[in-house]
């Protein structure tokens, strides 16, 4: 058993600022007052322990006592995407069946759901009292995340108490917690690497300053005030920022200590970038079955080990499946997810108690992990293996190159070739671009094809969709 987290933590500290937004700002006794007071008129609403809630909404405070609110009822909560379309949301409401929706605005949507209230209504409602579990059982569900679908149809993640503990406790024992820590959110809390910092705020006793979206001057202005210290992002959040920092000859101050980068390998042109401008990037490595984080590059490597995802963090292990050096990526540890739900309920995700991840990558003679691609987006090309991670780096070392995609399209006599998607920063030619790239990569990797587009098809947390590059051609 583990004790009920936010009241733990408002009895803890009760005067520590919890979330800050805009201007605004809430201590944790005041969000624990506010998500009790939520829980309350849910009950009133019919809403019951153990009934799973499907929630929509963007990130805000008002989402946050939302979330915490159910928890307090003891609810399992579906995270459902906000930029998905009305079938992919859909089909996710199908297959997690959810008890009840909730979303923040009916406006926004015209979902057909038969037990749906928006967040004003569930206030409007009255307050009717119910027994506050003291301790929760490490086993409940707290929360559902749909994976991406890379190949083939989402799969509703089961996510467990235990799963966010254990990862929280792994990146504290790694990162270190101090008193003056305070996290920058601008990914979705319906993804994992949002809510994960959503629990970590109350199981740390951390600061959270919270964002609707990722704007990099924004961003830019907030850790240059002096308030935050860490945040998390991908690649070309990153790359964004670096972009301003640039344009303005500014870098990151002392008070800053990391930005956490997952989501798929980071360029290294971004890293040395990064290096300039005093912003230390921390690769990372983890998943929707993970709970977020599994391995993480400390800060001590961050320079000698440039490009690698770090080590496992305390409580996780990794292996390698494959009877060569590199091979598909292999996870265990007490966050790992123990199931999914709807149509994928009957699989299970663990193999000898092994998770595999889908992810290729290999693990260097001390132990490091380097992730090098999807297994589902590898391109084989005359028997040879070409990663579109490795591709995209050589394009974005180019001075005209802002962000570059790669996908494999079927071949005659290859099999597959690689096309490149780009999205340019500078002009440049595609005849100028081939040059550059017979410099970088042996022939067989080099882009048949070039397209240049306006911007890269992503999902909610930013990571690109190369199953969609062919789609970008006809919306530019």
């Amino acid at each position: 058993m583990y004790p009920n987290l936010l009241i733990k933590r408002a009895s803890l500290t009760p005067d520590r600022v919890a979330i800050r937004f805009n201007e605004q700002e809430w201590t944790f006794a005041k969000l624990s007052e506010k998500a009790m007071g939520f829980a309350e008129k849910l009950h009133t609403k019919g809403i019951e322990k153990g009934m799973r809630i499907a929630i929509l909404s963007s990130s805000n405070p008002t989402l946050v006592v939302v979330l915490h609110g159910c928890m307090q009822l003891g609810c399992e909560l579906v995270m459902l995407n906000e930029r998905l379309s009305e079938e992919e949301l859909s089909y996710q409401l199908a297959d997690s069946a959810p008890d009840y929706l909730l979303v923040d605005d009916h406006t926004k949507r015209s979902l057909s759901f038969t037990k749906k209230f928006s967040f004003g209504e569930i206030e409007n409602a009255e307050r009717s009292f119910f027994e506050v579990e003291k301790e929760w059982s490490k086993e409940r569900t707290v929360t559902i995340m749909y994976t991406s679908g890379t190949t083939g149809r989402p799969k509703g993640v089961r996510q467990s108490l235990e799963n966010h503990v254990m990862s929280a406790t792994g990146s504290a024992l790694n990162l270190g917690v101090h008193p003056n820590d305070c996290w920058l959110c601008t990914m979705p809390l319906f993804h994992i690497s949002g809510f994960s910092i959503l629990m970590r705020s109350v199981y740390y006793g951390m600061t959270i300053n919270l964002q609707s979206k990722f704007d990099a001057e924004a961003a830019i202005k907030e850790i240059l005030s002096g308030t935050v210290t860490r945040m998390s992002a991908v690649a070309v959040m990153l790359e964004r920022m670096l972009t301003v920092l640039e344009s303005k000859d500014l870098s990151f101050p002392s008070t800053f200590q990391s930005v956490i980068v997952g989501g798929g390998p980071v360029p290294s042109n971004y890293l040395e970038r990064a290096i300039e401008r005093n912003i230390p990037v921390l690769q990372t490595y983890g998943m929707t079955e993970t709970a977020s984080q599994t391995t993480t590059l400390a800060s001590e490597d961050a320079i000698r080990k440039l490009g690698s995802a770090g080590k496992p963090l305390f409580f996780a292990d990794v292996r390698i499946d494959g009877d060569e050096k590199i091979g598909e990526i292999c996870i265990k540890g007490p966050h790992v997810t123990k199931g999914y739900v709807g149509a994928a309920e009957m699989i299970n995700p663990l193999v000898d108690g092994w998770l595999h991840t889908g992810d290729i990558g290999y693990l260097d003679d001390e132990g490091y992990l380097f992730v090098i691609d999807r297994r589902s987006d590898l391109i084989i090309s005359g028997g040879e293996n070409i990663y579109p991670a490795e591709v995209e780096q050589a394009l974005v070392k180019h001075p005209a190159v802002k962000e570059a995609g790669v996908s494999g399209k079927q071949d005659d006599k290859w099999g597959q070739v690689p096309v490149a998607f780009v999205v340019l920063k500078d002009e440049a030619s595609e005849e100028g671009l081939r040059a550059f790239m017979k410099k970088q990569l042996a022939t067989y990797k080099q882009p048949v094809d070039y397209y240049f587009v306006d911007q890269l098809p992503r999902n909610g947390s930013n990571k690109l969709l190369r199953r969609e590059l062919f789609n970008s051609i006809k919306n530019t």
